[in-house]
């Protein structure tokens, strides 16, 4: 199947991010008010790594409790760094790669989520669950 259409028509734009700085805490709250598992990290306009929900979760117990019943996820996400947590080894893509492409990429790796970038910059990001989206209303009947 022929797929001219690019990663650029189908990407979020408006990108949600953390920096090196920011803390755990505060990117676990934004992925849960955005409805959203991936946030690329970025210094200095400069992606350099990916945050993903899983990332959290494997350094703490989703939304636990103490026996008093206050979050202790709180005191985990303390003793680590985004930097400690993030993949650092972030592969990215441009906004004119086609959507078949971006979808093989997915298909290759394991991971769920690509930046995009031009010109050095962070312009968006795409996930599987936007291709899927894309695919989908392709096999709708117009």
């Amino acid at each position: 199947m022929k797929n001219d259409v690019r990663v650029s028509e189908i990407m979020t734009k408006n990108i949600h991010r953390v920096s090196l700085s920011d803390d755990l805490s505060t990117a676990e709250a934004l992925m849960k008010k955005n409805h959203i598992r991936h946030l690329p990290v970025v210094e200095n306009d400069k992606i350099v790594g990916m945050l993903s929900l899983n990332d959290l979760l494997r350094i703490s117990f989703a939304d636990a409790v103490n026996s008093n019943g206050e979050d202790v996820e709180t005191a985990v996400y303390d003793m680590f760094s985004v930097g400690q947590v993030m993949t650092a080894k972030v592969q990215y893509i441009n906004s004119d790669l086609s959507i078949t492409e971006a979808a093989r990429l997915f298909l290759k790796s394991e991971f769920h989520a690509l930046p995009v970038v031009d010109d050095n910059c962070l312009t968006g990001i795409v996930t599987t669950t936007d291709i899927i989206k894309y695919f989908l209303q392709k096999e709708q009947p117009q």
